[in-house]
């Protein structure tokens, strides 16, 4: 089950980020646009758009999310893997993304003043 929806997830958010399914969507809004005069702008013209755009965008949050996730765990994969890698770099600092927030924040500050310090030595 989990690697049929990852497939669908990859291949759906592939393909909607493409210019043709823009260009797509586009185009069935100005068809249902046009097509208001012609239904005197009823509550069914209306119910059409709303209704078809919220499962649309429901399930693409969904669709979205797991691409994201996905592409987010592969980056920090990659991460730890250079920092395991770079004898000076932090072991630490590998699975970082679990810290709280309040150690985020205290890692944060420490790279920003070594970002300062950096700016003060530039030539």
């Amino acid at each position: 089950m989990n690697e049929i929806f990852r497939k669908i997830a990859h291949r759906t958010s592939e393909q909607v980020g493409k210019p043709w399914a823009f260009v797509l969507a586009l185009i069935l809004i100005l068809v249902w646009g046009f097509g208001g005069p012609a239904s005197d702008f009823s509550n069914t013209w209306q119910l059409v758009i709303n209704t078809t755009t919220t499962i649309l965008t429901f399930l693409m949050v969904f669709l979205i999310q797991n691409t994201q996730n996905r592409d987010s765990k592969a980056i920090n994969l990659k991460l730890d893997e250079l920092l395991v890698a770079i004898k000076r770099a932090k072991d630490s600092m590998v699975d970082v993304e679990d810290a709280t927030d309040k150690e985020l924040d205290v890692l944060e500050s420490e790279y920003q003043k070594i970002g300062r310090k950096a700016q003060q030595h530039k030539p």
